[in-house]
């Protein structure tokens, strides 16, 4: 049987397509996500030694490895991060240490990135110790400071170090006095704690620091919200942000506001009548004023010993917590209160024993087992 030129070429593609106008080509089995040949190089454990020299000669890299050095929970990090310490502590205390509160939006992180150039231009090198607030439910922390800070993170003269707060109260993270340390070590001689601004319970930071700041925007209270007890009494300066544009009269008449409830506060131990400043970062404007302010601040306590004698309490004050975060450590870690954790949690939770009766029984066996 004879077929024309057509019909040879429509058989042939039947034949080769069976019946069907798609013709499907294996593609490359599935690419594993992760290099198979990649093999991870450890990381070189960094001798004391070396971490000291480095903190000393103002390494930033070395010196952010040591704060996460510290900031471990691993056990066998906490013998080295604690030498450290040891050893950077006579190189410490040669610094301004200066806390940073405010409402959640008041422009805390503007704050500092404006102020933050102005300083270095003063032949000052200074340390952004940024808290950020941990996650209740996952635990995690976004730590994006550093991305609201973009124009200081790349001055050679300003070190940045974001830390989450990892249910720490008082607004500072677990580690952040030992942190202190180690920056007035590197040779910074300014350090501004940025808390994480949840209002008015952040006063851990105030025990740790030779001022204390506080950030309000206009129309955030009253001359009756300014007089509120707790954190407005700790101020020694505040200052009203986002003064600029039409909002300048509204920063003026808060300022006048506060002013006038600072004065109903009786003087603190520093004999200090706390100033109250009004600026912008977005503009620049006011930001001079609020430095000399600290500058007149600074010079005022020096001058009548409240510089020494805070300092000193404030090391009492933590020698005290040390001891607290201890003997907690030491409680949870000890392998029978492991074991009787559990069990004690679901009595309690089935009512067949009270939270205090339970309590007292696992105090009283760790105590048994000191003796």
């Amino acid at each position: 049987m004879s077929y024309t030129k057509i019909e040879h070429y429509e058989k042939e593609y039947i034949d080769h397509h069976h019946e069907s106008a798609l013709n499907v080509t294996d593609g490359v089995e599935s690419q594993p996500v992760v290099n198979p040949y990649f093999v991870r190089k450890k990381r070189r454990q960094m001798t004391t030694d070396e971490y000291v020299a480095g903190i000393l000669e103002g390494n930033i890299t070395i010196l952010a490895q040591a704060i996460t050095l510290i900031e471990s929970n691993n056990p066998t990090h906490y013998a080295q991060a604690q030498e450290i310490i040891e050893r950077c502590l006579p190189h410490s205390g040669r610094s301004v240490r200066i806390g940073i509160t405010g409402v959640p939006g008041a422009g805390k992180s503007s704050f500092i990135e404006a102020v933050g150039n102005m300083v270095t231009s003063y032949k000052h090198k200074l340390a952004v110790l940024a808290i950020d607030p941990s996650s209740e439910r996952s635990g995690g922390s976004i730590l994006g400071d550093k991305t609201r800070m973009e124009s200081i993170c790349h001055n050679p003269d300003i070190f940045v170090r974001p830390s989450p707060s990892a249910g720490s109260l008082g607004g500072v993270a677990r580690k952040t006095r030992e942190t202190i340390v180690l920056c007035e070590a590197a040779g910074f001689d300014v350090i501004f704690i940025e808390t994480v601004g949840v209002g008015q319970s952040e006063t851990a930071v105030h025990s740790m620091v030779d001022m204390f700041m506080m950030l309000q925007i206009s129309g955030a209270g009253d001359e009756l919200q300014g007089i509120k007890r707790g954190i407005m009494e700790m101020a020694d300066m505040m200052v009203i942000t986002k003064a600029d544009g039409e909002n300048v009269k509204k920063a003026e008449l808060a300022k006048a506001q506060y002013q006038g409830a600072l004065r109903l506060f009786p003087l603190g131990e520093s004999e200090w009548r706390p100033q109250v400043y009004t600026c912008s970062s977005l503009e620049g404007t006011g930001l001079e004023e609020v430095w000399q302010g600290v500058e007149q601040y600074l010079q005022h306590i020096e001058l009548n010993g409240y510089f020494t004698s805070n300092r000193n309490r404030q090391n009492k004050y933590w020698m005290y917590e040390t001891i607290n975060e201890h003997l907690r450590d030491s409680f949870y870690n000890n392998p029978t209160i492991e074991t009787m954790l559990a069990a004690k949690e679901q009595a309690v939770l089935n009512g067949s024993q009270t939270s205090f009766v339970a309590a007292k029984h696992l105090l009283d066996t760790y105590f048994q087992l000191l003796k």
